[in-house]
């Protein structure tokens, strides 16, 4: 499985949740804040937004979920109700499953619910620690959190994101993404052009990066194991 969460799963697990693989594209949204939920979703190639959405309109990622978790866990577990919008960060493949055959399936097997229990901690966790980075890191060390994040969920250095969409899920404003993506590119750490964005040199990119992408990596390692980014 490219999904290493559903990498975890027994064979007679697998066979009851009965997945089968779409492909999203970017910026399509998967469920809105309130919303019941059908499906769960694990990511294989694409990357998720969980994000936080108010009433001017703004929004506020709290977490980012790719090849090594699930979206919709909490849901299928505790009430088919979404604590937040969803949606597609970078568009690709993800293995798609009922949420009524999830929650059945955990159910009738302990190891599978631990699995999914340990998950959602670590995306609270992740949610914590974003809380956290907001109030009190420089947007460069988040951004390149950030940035690094999603290298490692989606596999690959060449991004493809608009400023925008950078200051939307960092809750600034567009002119300081501009301001520090041109200080990491003039830096060599990252080549932007065009709403395309490649990661040049991931070791200094990581320097400058807040501990929070450490401290999101060592929950997920702590909680998942195997299962970690």
């Amino acid at each position: 499985m490219k999904n290493l969460l559903l990498s975890q799963f027994s064979p007679s697990d697998l066979k009851r949740l009965e997945p089968h693989p779409a492909r999203f594209e970017q910026h399509h949204v998967l469920f809105e804040t309130d919303e019941q939920i059908g499906h769960v979703y694990f990511p294989t190639s694409a990357v998720v937004s969980l994000v936080v959405t108010l009433s001017s309109g703004d929004m506020i990622e709290a977490a980012m979920i790719g090849n090594d978790g699930v979206v919709g866990a909490s849901a299928a577990l505790d009430g088919k109700i979404a604590p937040c919008r969803g949606i597609i960060q970078l568009g690709g493949e993800i293995v798609v499953c009922d949420i009524d055959v999830l929650k059945s399936a955990a159910l009738q097997s302990p190891k599978l619910l631990a699995l999914l229990i340990r998950h959602e901690q670590a995306v609270y966790a992740q949610a914590q620690q974003s809380a956290a980075c907001f109030a009190t890191h420089r947007v460069e060390a988040r951004l390149c959190r950030w940035l690094l994040r999603a290298r490692d969920l989606s596999g690959t250095d060449k991004l493809t994101f608009t400023q925008e969409y950078l200051a939307e899920m960092l809750g600034v404003r567009r002119t300081s993404v501009t301001a520090v993506a041109h200080m990491l590119q003039e830096a060599g750490l990252i080549k932007y052009a065009r709403g395309k964005i490649q990661i040049m040199n991931a070791k200094e990119l990581q320097e400058s990066a807040c501990e929070c992408y450490a401290s999101v990596k060592a929950h997920y390692h702590k909680l998942l194991g195997a299962a970690a980014r």
